[in-house]
């Protein structure tokens, strides 16, 4: 049995290997098990010059490599020798029947004195001599009459006949039928080539192809893809012989074939537009693109369907049979993990030849125990697989190669070097199964543990919790579409618990594995970094591990913009709240302002951003003073970061380095971007492929940053041809948790809200009243002492007693919300005592405190040198010494022993000594800084985030001992994005909720936005605690859906609980 690849180029034709010389095609014909090989290229003068120096004759009309031009091998199948036959392929561009055509066609030849005769001819009609394969405006008819004309024993076959651009049947530029383009001498044609993109099945559904032989061709453009197709044959080893068995079938067995998945032509789409599409998903786009309106490239697939008079599934009787393989390497590739350009699968590839022989014989024939023994058991079992044609496939479109997987992520990343023993499906299972008895163990409480376990709140992932493990799988209709959707920009509306994140990063794992899209073209805005981190994660976990998601841009607007503008080359320091609020208080005493520091800053920001009001406007002395002395110092507040990369991007709008990246652009929370973001997003994506924005305007909380609900409308205007898609399924919350929530913010103005609940109903919400802030305060801790099932043994058995028959909830499990950073003081004391763990997120006041200001700036000092700002107000605050030469010194001796701590220590330790040497352990801020450190790995990592964090990102601990399990509290502003099973708001009353600051209007719609905001965290228990008058919003709740309770006649656990010093404080 021979194997023969009979289309193949040389490197005299474009995009081909410089090393397709006779000697390497020899070597790889070796290598591969391939008996005959094509010349490829019989037309080009100076290939047919090299040929005849480097080959002689062997059998009648067939070739072999002279010895003094072998290449010595190592492989075990060095010692056999490939025959050539002379071929070569030709394109024909040309008009028929008023169309352009375009066929490439591949001719066999007896000899190279036939080759230099039809050479010879054609050479007279085009240009022969600037690509090995012509392109000749030479009707396809003529050109078959001519080579018969010239040599009757040369074989014509119509190449790869279901490429889209160039072949007999393209959807392009090709014929409907053989006699249309071949017309009266189509009996001369015997033989067709089915390309990479189709297979034989596909074939048989055109009855009108019954009568010819189906062959197959790598067409290689390189040495090493020879074989990717191949002939079977069983045949007297010539010219006669090849030419009998492809033209009568006489001596074709049958053949090697590509999955036509493989194939770059398989199915339908446009590649700049990263767009794959099936016949049937085409034909709704009517044959365009619908990104960017151009003409589709219809795929072999959708074409064959165009043609078929057969269903799919038809078996012709008596047709030849064929193998479905897949290159040794990629199949090493596809059973480990690696790339299939990996130094690891090239050596592995070589032991594999050089101990069982060709590559064909370790596919097709070898046992798979011996292959084992060699690869190890991964690649036999893949091999094993590939045999059995247990091979899962992502089709090939417009250019671009299709994909094979042999092995599941989950199964390479269970094996861990050795064969797992489950299916994909089971491996699943385990998984499920492990981590559901995780969750059932006991807490590991070290630190670092601690740290990865402790979650305070999941990031919303649309309640459903059993959700599988690819991101597109369990999808509802609104969310598919919104997954799926291909449209210049979309928007994508998304109420609270309608899995706005999971259809977020669901889209970007649909645009890099579905439609192709590279991670380096798409950036992705979220509005924490820990929505950042929880996306980056999610598509790690699916694509396979970090390498490929760390091409792609995620992060926040800040983060983002500090990276660009360091990559173009700025010098600058980025000013933190810290230097922000020093330099604030400088111009303040300097010019005599009576303004608080916040307001002064807020003030600058808003006149940065167009916003300022003319009553609350700083002077404008005071304004380009602050501005010089951030620019003495090299210094760049927030917003300079926006405004300093909008600049960039408008000057250099050309520059496509620049804009490389932001292809397709998706933006989280989308509500609450400022004006200068959006003029961001616009820059950004100016030129770019897609614009996917998903937010909420029920959920737009940060006007006071700049942010307007009504950017949804801009865009709108902006983008008339946008696509909107609403997410309405809440899968987070029970029905009486939406009801109340909707009767809130259905006072604002809008459309009419619609919130499908897909939760079975559940408890009512509590509105619990107390009778003062300690009174509120206490409850709470009484309550989660309840929710937890008791916090010791007594208060776990007096549960018992009473039949309170409530599910046990974890820490974990619970938030308290409240509006201002103030009243976590009072509740972080009632927690405490009742011996509670807890974190408090969010910015807190403490962190503007002059040690702790200090301290971090310190730190900042130590890990950039060059940031002088951070050295001068270290000295100022915690030496209270001026910058010179003295001073210089001191610092310099503390930096040099802590820049060696930072090297081996963790930030907690770092801290812990730095309080001792500093003498600041009266310092509660210190402390609570240090509590905060225990959440990060380094001290470049817990000062980026305290950098760059917004409110759910900054963490601390209750205490000095870092607990896997606890209670998050947090502000309102803090909690959006967030969702906890159990939510006790307290202080809904009035001067809170809505806050009344004495200093400006109420945006009372705004407010009520937060409000609900806070009412949409809770999964299964919304507790509303209020005390003195209640919030004006909960008049709006319907009443059916609450119960009404008093915090001194709480459901106490009974005469079993211990007492606490709360039984001593009367409420």
């Amino acid at each position: 049995m021979y194997i023969a690849d009979l289309h193949i180029h040389s490197r005299y034709s474009r995009a081909t290997s410089k090393d397709c010389t006779p000697e390497y095609l020899d070597l790889w014909a070796r290598r591969k098990g391939i008996s005959i090989v094509g010349t490829g290229d019989f037309t080009h003068p100076a290939w047919r010059q090299e040929l005849e120096e480097k080959l002689e004759p062997a059998e009648d009309g067939l070739y072999v490599l002279k010895e003094e031009y072998r290449i010595k091998d190592e492989t075990a199948g060095a010692s056999a020798a490939p025959r050539f036959v002379i071929t070569g392929e030709i394109s024909s561009i040309y008009k028929k029947h008023d169309r352009v055509r375009k066929v490439h066609s591949v001719i066999l030849l007896p000899g190279l004195e036939a080759a230099e005769c039809l050479a010879g001819k054609l050479e007279t009609i085009g240009n022969i001599h600037s690509d090995g394969r012509p392109i000749l405006g030479l009707d396809c008819h003529d050109l078959l009459e001519i080579m018969l004309e010239l040599n009757s024993e040369s074989i014509y076959i119509p190449a790869h006949i279901w490429t889209p651009h160039f072949s007999l049947f393209g959807a392009f530029s090709g014929f409907d039928t053989v006699e249309e383009c071949y017309e009266d001498l189509t009996p001369y044609i015997h033989a067709m080539e089915t390309g990479l993109s189709s297979d034989p099945p596909m074939n048989w559904r055109l009855s009108a192809l019954d009568g010819y032989q189906l062959v197959s061709n790598s067409d290689a453009h390189s040495p090493a893809k020879l074989g990717r197709e191949a002939n079977l044959l069983d045949m007297e080893l010539s010219y006669k012989g090849l030419q009998t068995a492809i033209q009568t079938g006489e001596g074709l067995m049958g053949t090697i074939e590509f999955f036509p998945e493989e194939g770059k032509y398989h199915y339908d789409g446009h590649r700049k537009c990263h767009l794959c599409l099936s016949p049937l998903d085409a034909e709704k786009y009517s044959g365009k693109c619908p990104v960017c309106g151009r003409k589709l490239t219809i795929g072999v697939s959708h074409r064959v369907e165009q043609l078929a008079d057969r269903e799919e599934g038809f078996v012709l009787p008596g047709a030849k049979a064929f193998e479905s393989l897949v290159p040794l390497p990629e199949v090493i590739a596809a059973s480990t993990g690696h790339s299939a350009a990996s130094r690891k699968v090239e050596n592995q590839y070589y032991e594999m030849l050089t101990a069982l022989g060709s590559e064909f014989s370790i596919l097709r024939e070898l046992p798979i125990e011996d292959i084992q023994k060699v690869s190890g058991r991964l690649t036999a079992e893949g091999i094993r697989r590939l045999r059995e044609g247990k091979v899962e496939r992502r089709p090939g479109y417009d250019g671009e190669y299709g994909t094979i997987r042999l092995f599941d992520q989950m199964e390479l990343d269970g094996m861990d070097g050795q064969l797992s023993l489950f299916t994909g499906v089971e491996m699943a299972e385990l998984s499920r199964m492990e981590t559901a008895a995780a969750a059932m163990a006991v807490p590991n409480h070290s630190s670092e543990q601690g740290a990865k376990q402790r979650i305070e709140g999941t990031v919303d992932a649309g309640g459903d919790e059993a959700a599988s493990n690819q991101l597109t799988s369990g999808l509802n209709p609104q969310q598919e579409a919104a997954v799926t959707a291909i449209s210049r920009t979309i928007n994508v509306a998304a109420g609270p618990g309608t899995g706005k994140t999971k259809t977020l990063v669901s889209h970007a794992f649909h645009l890099l594995e579905e439609r192709g899209v590279k991670p380096t073209e798409m950036t992705a805005v979220t509005f924490t970094n820990q929505a950042a981190r929880e996306m980056r994660e999610r598509l790690e976990s699916q694509l396979g591990g970090k390498r490929f998601v760390s091409r792609m841009r995620i992060g926040t607007f800040h983060s983002i913009c500090h990276d660009i503008l360091k990559k173009s080359g700025l010098e600058f320091t980025l000013a933190d709240e810290l230097e922000m609020k020093d330099t604030a208080e400088e111009i303040i005493a300097d010019r005599e302002l009576n303004l608080p520091v916040r307001q002064f800053l807020r003030q600058v920001s808003a006149r940065k951003c167009g916003l300022e009001k003319e009553t609350e406007s700083v002077p404008a002395e005071a304004y380009e003073a602050y501005q010089r002395k951030l620019k003495e110092q090299g210094i760049l507040d927030f917003d300079d970061l926006l405004l300093e990369t909008l600049h960039l991007f408008e000057e250099e709008g050309k520059n496509k380095t620049l804009r490389q990246g932001f292809s397709y652009l998706l933006v989280d929370e989308f509500q609450d971007i400022s004006p200068v973001q959006y003029r961001l997003i616009q820059e950004w994506n100016k030129g770019g492929r897609e614009l996917f924005v998903i937010g909420d305007p029920d959920q737009a909380i940060y006007s006071f940053r700049g942010s307007d609900a009504r950017c949804f409308e801009k865009l709108r205007e902006d983008y008339p041809q946008i696509t909107t898609i609403c997410l309405e399924q809440n899968y987070r919350s029970t029905p009486q948790i939406l009801e109340a929530a909707s009767g809130v913010i259905s006072q604002n103005d809008g459309p009419e809200r619609r919130l499908i609940p897909q939760r079975q109903a559940g408890t009512p919400v509590r509105l619990v009243t107390a009778s003062g802030e300690m009174s509120e305060d206490i409850f709470v801790a009484k309550e989660i002492n309840r929710l937890i099932g008791g916090i010791d043994m007594l208060d776990a058995q007096g549960h018992l007693e009473t039949g309170d028959d409530l599910r046990a909830r974890s820490f974990s499990d619970i938030a308290v919300l409240y509006r201002t950073n103030r009243q976590a003081e009072l509740l972080e004391t009632c927690l405490k005592k009742e011996g509670i763990p807890y974190v408090v997120a969010g910015r807190e006041d403490f962190l503007m405190e002059p040690a702790v200001r200090g301290t971090l700036c310190f730190f900042k000092a130590l890990l950039n040198p060059e940031d002088r700002t951070a050295r001068r107000l270290s000295l100022k605050l915690l030496w209270k010494l001026p910058e010179d030469e003295m001073s210089g010194s001191i610092f310099d001796a503390a930096a040099e022993k802590y820049r060696k701590k930072m090297k081996k220590e963790k930030p907690q330790k770092l801290l812990e000594a730095w309080v001792s040497d500093m003498n600041l352990q009266e310092e509660e801020g210190v402390a609570k800084l240090a509590s905060m450190s225990v959440f990060y790995k380094n001290m470049a990592e817990f000062l980026d985030n305290l950098t760059f964090g917004q409110e759910s990102d900054i963490k601390r601990c209750g205490d000095k001992t870092y607990t896997s399990d606890s209670v998050t509290l947090m502000t309102l502003h803090g909690s959006k994005g967030l969702e906890f099973p159990v939510v006790l708001m307290c202080g809904v009353r009035k001067g809170l909720i809505p806050l009344e600051s004495g200093k400006q209007d109420i945006d009372e719609a705004e407010e009520r936005r937060l409000f609900y905001v806070g009412m949409t965290r809770a999964k299964d228990e919304l507790l509303l605690i209020t005390s003195q008058e209640p919030s004006p919003f909960l008049k709006a709740i319907p009443e059916e859906v609450t119960t009404r309770e008093n915090a001194g006649k709480q459901r106490d656990p009974g005469m079993g609980k211990q007492m606490s010093l709360f039984d001593f404080m009367q409420p």
